[in-house]
């Protein structure tokens, strides 16, 4: 199967996948595409803007998993940051909305019938949401297939030290530097998400 991985990171989604799959992950950050491409270096690593790749490529793939950025969208952010810590106020990005709306319309049906599955992952929003997604663990899920309600267990984010992030995820990022690497690894999707859901997907 093509699968379809933008905004990748290190890839903690892509963690568990295997490599039975044909990946092509587009990270715009050249140094964390670095890093990605260490850790999987059968997948195909393009230094791009995920969102206009998604654009322009989005019918080479039957599985595209995009993860937009979540800083504009994030309660921490806006109810600690923006009202507590003089944080600057942002205008949501509006690109998560494009992407979910582009997918759903756009992803064509396969000639032997089966659709073209695709997700978009985020973090739950301090406002309502403008599109209704599944919450799945600290995330929201847009998606074309059934994805079904699963708990996880997980660390305790805001107190979590690197070395605690790396063992869960099964990272080693000792030898890079010149990135936070709390933050990268706080961003990620836990790898058992990430294998849980392009599990559902096949399956669905």
């Amino acid at each position: 199967m093509k699968i379809l991985n933008l905004y990748a990171g290190i890839g903690g989604n892509r963690k568990l996948w295997g490599d039975e799959h044909e990946i092509t992950a587009v990270e715009y950050d050249e140094n964390i595409a670095q890093i990605y491409q260490d850790t999987f270096p059968n997948d195909n690593v393009v230094v791009a803007d995920a969102h206009e790749y998604l654009r322009l490529n989005y019918q080479d793939y039957d599985f595209i998993w995009s993860s937009p950025p979540c800083p504009t969208h994030s309660r921490i952010r806006q109810n600690v940051g923006v009202l507590h810590l003089n944080y600057e106020a942002l205008f949501p990005d509006l690109k998560l909305y494009q992407e979910i709306i582009f997918l759903k319309h756009h992803m064509e049906i396969k000639k032997h019938n089966i659709k073209n599955l695709w997700v978009v992952e985020n973090v739950i929003p301090y406002y309502e949401p403008l599109i209704a997604g599944k919450k799945l663990q600290r995330h929201l899920f847009w998606n074309n297939f059934e994805l079904k309600d699963k708990k996880f267990k997980h660390i305790t984010f805001k107190k979590a030290t690197v070395a605690e992030y790396e063992q869960k995820y099964g990272y080693d990022l000792s030898k890079y530097k010149g990135i936070d690497k709390r933050v990268l690894l706080r961003n990620c999707v836990s790898p058992e998400v990430g294998k849980y859901i392009l599990e559902q997907a096949l399956n669905g």
